[in-house]
């Protein structure tokens, strides 16, 4: 790629990708990822270099939804309490597994996230909090630790999950599940797997600029789009992003 077109394009792609993403509550990887690989990245520097880029993802989506009181300290910090550690186990893991099989795998599940939405049409529409006792929130964070594990190791569309598991057990609606995914996976999940997978492999830092800017910028205007919009639309995007996501995953591996 010539030179004077590289931080143009990563700029464009970064920033594409991540109004998607902080509109639909995660997906950044579905253009980002794929695309540095396209571009001559190895899956190990491109996984480090597109993890540390999506931080400023969860920054610009952060400056946006802290504003907007969809979010509380106590449910945060269950969050963080929960999923970092998977965070770390799938950071540790992730550069020793053959990748092919688990991310057609997660290609066939993220498409399934995306046709249960579309089915399921009252999914996130009304805030419905349940499962809010001692064993709701202990299962609750067993599933946030699972996804943790999740997002440390294949990190294109699991932000995903987080805010379909945030909708269906905690009972969100999309607006709330996506401000707590955009916030707590996209700043603190994404950065300590950024440096857990920087300390173990290298990084393209030369395209980081472009790509940092890029999610920071589509990070708010994402979360600006997702805060204006009503929650009929929001899922649809996230129904869209999904199933792109997915087929994006399959498709690179056929």
């Amino acid at each position: 790629m010539p030179p004077l077109l590289e931080q143009p394009l990563l700029l464009l792609l970064s920033l594409a990708a991540n109004v998607l993403s902080a509109m639909a509550g995660g997906g950044a990887g579905l253009l980002q990822l794929p695309a540095l690989i396209f571009l001559g990245l190895p899956l190990s520097m491109a996984l480090a270099t597109h993890k540390i880029a999506t931080v400023a993802l969860g920054l610009g989506a952060t400056l946006k939804h802290a504003r907007e009181g969809h979010t509380a300290w106590g449910f945060s910090l269950l969050m963080l309490a929960a999923g970092l550690p998977g965070v770390v186990v799938g950071a540790n893991t992730i550069l020793s597994v053959p990748p092919a099989l688990a991310e057609v795998s997660l290609g066939v599940l993220t498409i399934g996230l995306g046709v249960y939405s579309y089915f399921k049409k009252q999914l996130g529409q009304q805030y419905q909090p349940c499962h809010r006792d001692l064993q709701g929130y202990l299962l609750g964070a067993l599933g946030l630790f699972a996804l943790g594990v999740l997002n440390g190791s294949l990190t294109s569309g699991t932000g995903l999950f987080v805010t379909v598991w945030l909708i269906t057990w905690f009972g969100y609606d999309f607006k709330r599940a996506t401000a707590y995914t955009m916030i707590l996976v996209g700043l603190f999940w994404n950065g300590t797997g950024a440096l857990a997978l920087a300390l173990q492999t290298e990084v393209k830092w030369s395209w980081l600029p472009a790509l940092l800017l890029g999610s920071l910028l589509g990070g708010y205007a994402g979360a600006y789009l997702a805060i204006k919009y009503s929650n009929p639309l929001i899922k649809r995007v996230f129904e869209v992003v999904t199933v792109a996501a997915g087929v994006a995953l399959i498709v690179q591996h056929i």
